[in-house]
């Protein structure tokens, strides 16, 4: 064999070495996938999402689906091959592990972090519902309860299910209108809606669970319609007045925006 050629073969081999190497080195990535629903209007796990002491409440129909994504772990071992497919499916993204795992870098700090988020996601819901209503917090107690979902995501599903719950479109009809409403967002105590990330995985969710609409932070429009189920109606929000007219203009077929 020629100097040339063994010096060919040594450069083929330190290549191919590299590939494997790059192949099963685990990457700094994490993949997403739909989760699980939840209508904040009714029972999860055998307790009311939403419980009001202190004011009557209504009876409803059709439902409000918080959503959710599920993710590898931040210990799990996400390698090439791993990434490669998940760009060619369409039910599954791959995101920086930072950006599903910002705080901690074990289960249980996550754990902590997530549950943490949820509690004050809740009690911003809270005090825009009541904001939205001009109701009190000192005479109206809600208590929500949603097992195994943490972060601050929930926050504008929660709050229209207390709307919903406490007055409806304040004329006697049901937000929903009837249908399966889904969405996603944060929000603050003064009604103020935000993005959350992993949206396209969310509409397949809420898709699969039966959903016909969608409200979706109006800066993830784009995000929302890269791989938007069809049939799913997407509604863009940016406060929780405007999800709730937003609600009522497409229950009585008045103009409802888009993204």
């Amino acid at each position: 064999m020629s100097s040339r050629a063994r010096a060919l073969a040594v450069c083929t081999a330190l290549v191919l070495a590299l590939l494997v190497t790059v192949a099963l080195a685990p990457l700094p990535f994490s993949v997403a996938y739909p989760g699980m629903t939840a209508n904040v209007l009714g029972d999860d796990k055998g307790k009311p999402v939403i419980t009001i002491t202190g004011a009557g409440t209504r009876r409803t129909s059709g439902e409000l689906r918080m959503t959710s994504i599920v993710a590898t772990g931040p210990d799990a071992s996400v390698r090439l091959l791993d990434v490669v497919k998940g760009w060619f499916r369409t039910d599954e993204a791959v995101m920086p592990r930072e950006a599903v795992y910002p705080v901690g870098d074990n289960t249980e700090e996550i754990a902590e972090h997530n549950a943490a988020q949820m509690k004050e996601s809740q009690d911003s819901a809270t005090s825009a519902a009541l904001g939205h209503l001009h109701k009190s917090a000192k005479d109206i107690k809600v208590k929500l309860s949603l097992a195994d979902v943490g972060g601050p995501s929930a926050g504008l599903m929660f709050a229209l299910g207390i709307v919903d719950k406490l007055d409806g479109d304040g004329a006697g009809q049901d937000l929903t209108g009837g249908k399966k409403i889904a969405g996603t967002g944060t929000i603050t105590a003064g009604g103020e809606v935000g993005a959350v990330g992993g949206v396209p995985l969310k509409t397949q969710a809420a898709h699969r669970d039966g959903a016909t609409v969608f409200l979706v932070p109006r800066k993830e429009c784009t995000d929302a319609r890269a791989e938007l189920p069809k049939g799913m109606r997407l509604i863009p929000v940016t406060t929780l007045d405007g999800a709730v007219g937003s609600l009522e203009a497409l229950r009585t077929g008045g103009k409802v925006p888009a993204c």
